[in-house]
């Protein structure tokens, strides 16, 4: 069976949509579209898995570029998957040797990247610091001398 498949795509292999039609399923039909979608929309997507990879490659075949929009929760144990991040150009957030599926190891990647958003939120920036020589220069000031730093470190 999967030799016939692979034997039925081989023309399509490089038309996505015409590959989707001949080998995909309902269900990988409509995670192929919702990735697109989320890419239109400008939308982060967490891929966990073997089949959203499969559909991620797919999607990218269909519209070059939607992939930036595309994160690995987390390394499956399945090689195909492995196989799949490799060709997206993807490195996963975690990888625990999960192989339980079901958005597992999204949902495990998931407070990783919410940290790391707060984190970035809450960085400043070199250009809000007020370095004394306006906007985008570097303060005017002398380098301070050895007695103001013993002063300031005592």
């Amino acid at each position: 069976m999967l030799r016939d498949a692979l034997h039925r795509a081989r023309p399509h292999r490089a038309d996505g949509l015409a590959l989707l039609r001949t080998v995909g399923s309902a269900d990988t039909a409509a995670m192929t579209g919702f990735l697109l979608q989320a890419a239109a929309r400008r939308t982060p997507v967490l891929l966990d898995g073997v089949v959203p990879s499969a559909c991620a490659l797919i999607a990218r075949r269909v519209v070059e570029g939607a992939g930036q929009w595309w994160l690995a929760g987390h390394r499956s144990t399945e090689p195909a998957q492995r196989r799949a991040l490799d060709v997206l150009g993807l490195e996963p957030l975690l990888d625990l040797g999960m192989r339980l599926g079901e958005g597992t190891g999204a949902l495990t990647a998931l407070p990783l990247l919410r940290s790391a958003q707060r984190l970035a939120a809450g960085m400043g920036r070199l250009a809000d610091l007020d370095l004394g020589g306006g906007p985008g220069t570097a303060a005017a000031d002398p380098a301070p001398s050895e007695a103001a730093v013993h002063r300031d470190a005592t």
